[in-house]
């Protein structure tokens, strides 16, 4: 764009910048690329959506994400964990120590600090029953190790007569049919299964369209998402009221409010930095947050 271009448009430009603004400060500032189910009013949900292939020039079709949150007398500790990229984590060197104290009262301390795991992957929405303008659209799916496992499950089958399907293939994956059901309480994925495979489309030029709207994942574990060891074991302890702050509370950020299963769960390892108890769409504190 010309010079002159940026002057003959510099009111629209304002009006664009106008609109983005108000975008990113409605609901809290509530990220518009994720897609999220919701439930009908019988307490279930369905959806159909497609995971997409790797975004040009990345190699994986997710990405991998541990994060803490908890709360303590100084407020809510909510940051990615360090061990997403294989450092070292101050809040999980603190939660190893409670364990192996062998106090139980430390142990259940040390449940609730817990880290847990999310998967980002772009996907294709098929049908959404309860927002129907999203169907056709590409969106960010944030979710749980509970689908993840089914994604495995599909691509690397238990049994011989199974044959294993790349379901982030455009032309051999395979729709995934979200079914969410109300238990206890809290959102269970049990019934969610893929479909037969098969093409997205029939029309290579609508299936690179879509691909070309895919979000980086690899964003999402870059270094600007994570704060340092020193800083992370700073606000451990502003939250835990071991340390008096010197500067503002750190902004909130946005999670997926899904209620997750009990903090109560049995640990089967006592490095509970790589328990595989990781709760499913990452964060219980919401149903916390929701009874305070």
């Amino acid at each position: 764009m010309s010079f002159a271009d940026l002057k003959r448009k510099s009111q629209s430009n304002f009006d664009f910048l106008q609109k983005e603004l108000t975008k990113s400060t409605k609901e809290g500032g509530a990220d518009e690329r994720i897609w999220k189910p919701a439930l009908d009013k019988s307490g279930n949900g369905y959806a159909v959506i497609r995971f997409l292939p790797a975004p040009d020039g990345e190699s994986l079709p997710w990405a991998k994400v541990y994060s803490h949150a908890f709360q303590g007398p100084g407020g809510w500790l909510i940051d990615n964990c360090l061990t997403t990229n294989g450092d070292q984590c101050p809040i999980c060197a603190a939660n190893n120590k409670l364990w192996n104290s062998g106090v139980e009262s430390d142990k259940e301390i040390a449940r609730n600090r817990k880290r847990k795991l999310s998967y980002y992957s772009n996907i294709y929405v098929v049908k959404d029953t309860a927002n129907p303008d999203n169907e056709g659209r590409v969106f960010l799916y944030k979710y749980g190790k509970k689908i993840h496992d089914k994604v495995i499950a599909a691509m690397q089958p238990e049994f011989q007569d199974e044959t294993p399907v790349n379901v982030f293939d455009f032309w051999e994956g395979a729709n995934f049919k979200l079914k969410i059901k109300t238990v206890g309480g809290y959102w269970n994925y049990d019934s969610s299964e893929f479909a037969a495979p098969s093409a997205l489309s029939a029309d290579d030029e609508e299936m690179e369209s879509l691909w070309q709207q895919a979000y980086s994942l690899e964003s999402h574990t870059s270094a600007d998402q994570f704060k340092s060891y020193t800083e992370l074991e700073n606000r451990m302890s502003m939250v835990l009221g071991t340390s008096t702050p010197s500067a503002p509370s750190v902004e909130s950020e946005e999670y997926d409010p899904a209620p997750v299963s009990s903090s109560t769960a049995d640990f089967n390892s006592p490095d509970i930095t790589s328990s595989s108890n990781d709760d499913d769409d990452a964060l219980s504190y919401f149903a916390r947050l929701a009874n305070d």
